[in-house]
């Protein structure tokens, strides 16, 4: 029964862990401190509660990192990135962010850029599951840009998690998704059981805005490289070196863009 139990406490402090990277601390802490069950649901809530919102983002930059500034022109799409610890990033990346919305209201006067999966907050190489490569600050994943039916920009995103809603390849063009699942690759389209829901089914991909975004981005010195599926690349009709495609070991890259820098 012991044994069991420990193992109970082991298998959600290794969750918590994973999924928001301070959340395992907290639990233990408040199990050793805690010995009737009912309370240390509320004091862990209470306790994770203040660990994320104050205590997080004034230790994180002692590690290099900050969470993305929150603006009239950046914005967290999902509020869970926020509640699990996934929105921080170095300095720079900030800026990068912060720049690109600012230049784009040149075009749309009122734009937003999303934010959806940055990084952790603490320690380098600590893997943000299920991205292979958000583990340094240095990575940020930005949604796509869409319109009404009526051709109306919008800051309003087809899933609540930013995710899983694919601008897949027209009938014309390379489809690179058959290519890797054929090849084996089955988590290439997972993240279309990440969507959370999906209220605005009837938004339509801007290409124009999403192409627009692109070009800011690709012209900051900052940015070392950008992440979009082959098909969208060539439907944007977009040639330079930073902007490539990130393999089959990855997920599919037309439900969002992926931004590193250097």
């Amino acid at each position: 029964m012991k044994l069991r139990k420990g193992f109970g406490y082991f298998l959600i402090i290794l969750l918590l862990t994973v999924g928001t990277q301070v959340g395992g601390l907290v639990y233990l802490i408040v199990v050793l401190l805690t010995k009737k069950t009912r309370k240390r649901l509320v004091f862990f809530v209470i306790a994770y509660g203040l660990t994320t919102f104050l205590i997080v983002p004034n230790l994180a930059p002692f590690f290099g990192r900050i969470p993305v500034t929150i603006s009239d022109e950046v914005k967290i799409h999902a509020y869970f990135t926020r509640l699990t610890n996934r929105h921080y990033v170095t300095p720079e990346l900030n800026a990068v962010l912060q720049q690109a919305a600012l230049d784009m209201q040149q075009y749309d006067y009122g734009f937003q850029l999303h934010v959806l999966d940055a990084n952790f907050p603490f320690w380098d190489g600590f893997p943000l599951l299920p991205h292979l490569s958000h583990n340094d600050g240095k990575k940020v994943d930005i949604s796509l840009q869409y319109k009404t039916k009526t051709g109306k920009p919008t800051n309003q995103k087809p899933s609540r998690s930013g995710y899983g809603v694919f601008e897949k390849p027209l009938s014309s063009e390379y489809n690179q998704i058959t290519q890797c699942k054929e090849q084996g690759y089955w988590q290439y389209d997972f993240p279309k059981y990440l969507t959370f829901g999906v209220p605005h089914q009837d938004l339509v991909f801007d290409a124009r805005a999403t192409q627009n975004l692109l070009d800011v981005l690709l012209r900051n010195t900052e940015v070392e490289k950008l992440f979009i599926e082959p098909h969208l690349k060539n439907r944007l009709d977009i040639q330079h070196s930073k902007l490539r495609y990130h393999g089959c070991r990855a997920v599919r890259h037309d439900d969002h863009i992926h931004v590193q820098v250097k």
